[in-house]
């Protein structure tokens, strides 16, 4: 934690008040004069007028210590949630990730030795579910590792994002679908190399959630001024609407919550890495448009980050 007060009312509520005072003081002061050149009938400095005017001074001074003093006690009371909630949400995390991971990866085990051992094929479909089932999670887990263990400060390296988007491409060539991609021969972005992760993000959900006899995904990256566009289109059923709603509104609810964290890390990581992201569906359709700051100059090399 940072020592130095970032914002004035991190101050002492002592310093605070004396600077309210001082400032105060010359207000009443400044008044004074300013009012005695303008009216040549006006006392300047008149000890009675100036008596009353620091008596509200020095009693709206005791208001501002107050205040100050409650603001400090409250802001206090929400860092220490704070502090307790992300120790929370770390434990969780780990737990997560570590013993739920393992031991679906037992439960995936176990169910091919039984898969092995079965030859009723309605067994075998319900084992098939257990396993996608572990399989999700797994994936999951991992995608909350990228989050955690990425940094929270804004990069400042660059990368190129043909080369991001031709990296993420390759991950599908042994898929089943039509991958077009058009872009520049050099697209420089301020962004460190955890940028792959949205933008394979991005690519992923447009083919896993494909049903369409044949998958097409189009891919375009454009340069405009001072921002890079990273365009794609495919021909999927689109997100659904309650998943739209949860991006836009920026929060789960009990009621419409996003399936798959997906979409958090493409939106989370966009947005780290100063850009946005935009989700248009139709019935033909999902469009996912990232923007990222553009950069003209020489790439800068630097150590690619962990994960």
């Amino acid at each position: 934690m940072n020592d130095t007060p970032s914002v004035p009312l991190d101050r002492p509520a002592a310093a605070i008040a004396g600077g309210y005072l001082l400032l105060a003081t010359g207000w009443v002061v400044l008044t004074d004069l300013a009012f005695a050149s303008m009216s040549p009938g006006f006392q300047p400095l008149d000890p009675t007028r100036l008596l009353y005017a620091w008596t509200l001074v020095a009693v709206s001074t005791l208001g501002v210590y107050l205040v100050a003093i409650r603001y400090r006690r409250r802001a206090g009371a929400v860092r220490s949630d704070l502090a307790i909630s992300n120790q929370q949400l770390q434990v969780l995390s780990r737990v997560f990730r570590h013993n739920v991971r393992n031991d679906l990866n037992v439960v995936r085990g176990y169910t091919h030795l039984i898969e092995d051992r079965v030859d009723d094929e309605e067994v075998r479909r319900h084992l098939e579910t257990i396993r996608e089932t572990t399989d999700d999670v797994v994936a999951i887990s991992e995608k909350l590792s990228v989050v955690e263990e990425t940094s929270p400060r804004t990069p400042s390296g660059r990368v190129d994002l043909v080369n991001i988007v031709d990296d993420a491409v390759e991950d599908f060539e042994d898929e089943d679908v039509d991958i077009t991609v058009i872009a520049p021969s050099e697209a420089w972005i301020r962004a460190d190399s955890s940028v792959r992760y949205p933008v394979r993000e991005v690519f992923e959900n447009a083919i896993a959630h494909n049903d369409k006899p044949t998958c097409r995904v189009d891919a375009r990256i454009d340069v405009n001024g001072t921002a890079t566009y990273l365009e794609v289109r495919d021909n999927g059923p689109g997100i659904p609407e309650n998943e739209r709603q949860v991006l836009q509104a920026e929060e789960e609810t009990p009621l419409s919550h996003a399936s798959s964290i997906g979409l958090w890390l493409v939106k989370w990581m966009c947005e780290l890495h100063g850009g946005t992201v935009r989700f248009d569906a139709s019935d033909d359709g999902t469009t996912v448009r990232l923007r990222f700051n553009a950069l003209a100059d020489d790439p800068i090399d630097f150590a690619p980050s962990a994960g």
